[in-house]
């Protein structure tokens, strides 16, 4: 039987389907908000069994939070065409593919649909540190579905 390892965090690819994010965009530092939850809707009973029935709602979904050094501008062009009250708020979707240690096949993805950038800001600017600026984007979005291939 072979032995099944855990897979590595660090190598992994962001898609967002716009003619303004090209394939250079897929560069994250980190992505954050791959979770679903279930609300629980407690349904008291009456009567002499004085039970509560803990019942299925909702699904929620967290925000995905994208985070990278500042590169380009195409998130907060994004981000700015969803501010203008005559934008063009076209929702968009992606995917977050989780590659292998040598990063060529895909053991892991999510696809989100119909996500549009809830959020864009820029980390702090510190002249005693010598490191990237952050850009961190939230993408909003209305479903995660995750495939494993491991």
């Amino acid at each position: 039987m072979a032995r099944k390892d855990p897979i590595l965090a660090f190598p992994f690819k962001v898609t967002i389907s716009t003619e303004s994010i090209d394939a250079s965009t897929g560069f994250f530092k980190s992505v954050g908000g791959l979770s679903s939850e279930t609300e629980v809707v407690e349904y008291a009973e009456g009567g002499v069994n004085d039970s509560t029935h803990k019942l299925v709602g909702r699904v929620k979904w967290k925000n995905i939070v994208l985070k990278r050094g500042m590169c380009g501008k195409e998130l907060m062009k994004w981000r700015d065409t969803w501010m203008q009250p005559s934008g063009a708020k076209t929702r968009r979707s992606g995917t977050i593919e989780q590659l292998s240690a040598d990063g060529k096949t895909v053991l892991a993805k999510w696809t989100f649909s119909e996500g549009w950038p809830a959020k864009w800001e820029i980390g702090e600017l510190d002249a005693s540190k010598s490191e990237f600026v952050t850009e961190t984007l939230e993408i909003c979005h209305e479903g995660l579905k995750c495939e494993i291939n491991i």
